[in-house]
Formats: structure tokens, sequence, C-alpha cells
């Protein structure tokens, strides 16, 4: 598949609609396994998500955007990957797993708002900085492309929170 130019807001916007729809997919879903499937594919989607906005994007806007905002956006990404190891580590049959997603839900709802939808968002602030989000767009499609191919081969690791202390540290 041809990798075409694409903004770097353009790229995270598209994976914003494809993690809303699987969590669409999951609350309609019925029988353990389809939940599981989609909530492990929720979960892998995530991870890449996140990984390329805090391995690319947010570096590159570091200093050129609000640094409040970033530093939350990071927190709110560890607070999501603290439930995504707990959902990937559980199963559909077990005490709280749909409560977890259902939370995780409501935090990547509430982070996609403050990327892209609210008042001076992250987004807005990231197309009015001085950053080439086209040259972005293509070095995050690369390493998503790469992370894809490595969650659906070997598959990832555990999350690794950024900001927060966590066991084994």
């Amino acid at each position: 598949m041809a990798i075409g130019k694409q903004d770097a807001t353009h790229l995270l916007i598209e994976d914003h609609r494809k993690v809303e729809d699987l969590f669409e997919q999951f609350e309609k879903a019925s029988g353990d396994g389809r939940k599981e499937k989609l909530a492990r594919q929720i979960c892998m989607e995530l991870k890449i998500h996140s990984m390329i906005e805090e391995e690319i994007f947010y570096p590159a806007l570091r200093g050129k955007i609000s640094d409040d905002d970033l530093d939350e956006a990071y927190v709110e990404h560890d607070g999501a990957k603290l439930l995504i190891n707990e959902i990937e580590a559980g199963g559909a049959d077990e005490d709280f797993y749909e409560a977890k997603v259902k939370v995780l839900q409501e935090q990547i709802e509430h982070h996609i708002e403050e990327e892209e939808k609210s008042r001076g968002n992250l987004f807005q602030q990231a197309r009015a900085a001085d950053v080439d989000l086209e040259t972005l767009g293509e070095q995050m499609a690369a390493r998503k492309a790469e992370l894809m191919d490595l969650a659906l081969s070997q598959g990832l690791p555990p999350a690794q929170p950024a900001t927060m202390q966590h066991e084994g540290a």
C-alpha cells in the first residue's frame, strides 16, 4: 500500500475515527469471544497511536505549542495505558472487563476532545505552529506501518507509561 502525503493531524484524526468505531462495535457485540477480539484490536490500535504521538508528534511540537497541553496529553496517554495493559492481561469472562473497556472509551473520548475538538485544541495549535506537518505525517505513517507489522507478527509489549511510576521501573 503506497503511503500518500498526509498531514500528521489528519493521520491522527483517522486513527481517532477508527478507534471510535471499534468502541461502538464493542458496545453492540455479544459473546465473550467477539468482545475480547474487539477489545484486543482497540488496545493494539491505541498502543500504536500513542507510540507515534509520543515518539514523533509530541516531541516535534514541544516548545512550539502549550507545554501544559502537551504534558496533559502524555498523562492522559498514561492513564489509558494502565487500562490497556489490564484489558490485554485479562479476558472477557473476568469481573470488571467490560467496565475497564468502557472507562478506557471515556478516557479516549476526552483525549480526542482535547486534541481535535475543543477550542484551542492541540491540533489547531500544531497547524498554527512552525512545524512541517506533512513531513511529520510521512514519518508517523512509516512508523505506524512498522509497528502494525510488529503487532501482527510478534505482538507489541505492554504499554509503557511515560509520566507515571510503575512496578518494575
